[in-house]
């Protein structure tokens, strides 16, 4: 019965790996319900997905930052606010009731694929203001509204540690819509951001639930295989392509979340 499983979910989580890396996005939503469906329990779903989206990310990021496309300053200021809140959501998980924490999130997951379809232009305002951070990456200056970006990956990255979800589906859009970050260069630091949030959401989830070894390691082999994959497409696609694949997979990931809330 296990090979059979294994059957299903590797070929299904090279292809989310794949796509997900061309969205900037974790793909935890996918993953999680790959895992239940496969028949795992709930923790092991969440641990397992998050383990998958570190190595994932990993993956991506050999290749995003051998172009140069990973804006450091950005993914570290972000990702460890995100990531040092997933680890107390994953920690706190078992004290929430899960479905309306999911339908409430699945809600906002419609919300970021409609606003990535909003056309916007790159800021090239170099105005200091107060509460912005504007720094050089490549060729390209980032200003960081921090009123907005702070709060905002305090509670992204505990409610994705919560829900076993990367956070990457609201990072790409703070990222794109409120600092006027270039598509692709997004998406490589996304990678970053993902990564380091999956890995401390599994870490809180490990210390609860513990994981078994022996069903995550294939999957996360063939995700880091799908990573590499996923990268280098990346990099080769249109920017307004790009959005769309994020937009659709993040509609598809609430629409998901809303059958498994409610299941």
């Amino acid at each position: 019965m296990a090979n059979m499983h294994m059957a299903f979910l590797l070929p299904a989580v090279f292809l989310i790996a794949v796509f997900m890396t061309m969205a900037g996005r974790g793909g935890g939503n996918f993953y999680v319900l790959l895992q239940v469906l496969a028949g795992a329990s709930m923790h092991l779903a969440a641990s397992t997905g998050q383990l998958i989206m570190c190595f994932t990310s990993l993956a991506a990021l050999i290749v995003f930052q051998k172009h140069k496309n990973v804006a450091w300053r950005m993914a570290l200021f972000l990702g460890l606010t995100a990531s040092l809140t997933a680890f107390f959501g994953g920690l706190l998980a078992h004290f929430f009731a899960g479905t309306v924490l999911k339908l409430v999130f699945a809600c906002l997951l419609v919300l970021a694929s409609f606003l990535m379809l909003y056309p916007v232009s790159e800021s090239t305002s170099s105005v200091p203001k107060s509460g912005h951070w504007s720094f050089e990456s490549g060729e390209v200056t980032i200003h960081v509204n921090l009123w907005l970006a702070a709060p905002f990956a305090i509670a992204t990255g505990f409610f994705a540690g919560m829900v076993g979800v990367s956070g990457g589906s609201f990072l790409i859009p703070l990222m794109v819509l409120a600092c006027r970050m270039p598509m692709k260069l997004a998406v490589g630091t996304a990678s970053v951001m993902v990564g380091a949030t999956a890995g401390m959401g599994f870490l809180g989830h490990v210390v609860e639930s513990g994981i078994e070894w022996s069903w995550a390691v294939p999957q996360v082999a063939v995700a880091l295989i799908g990573g590499l994959l996923g990268g280098k497409l990346a990099l080769k696609t249109k920017p307004k392509v790009l959005k769309s694949i994020f937009a659709l997979t993040t509609l598809a990931a609430a629409i998901f979340m809303y059958v498994n809330a409610l299941v």
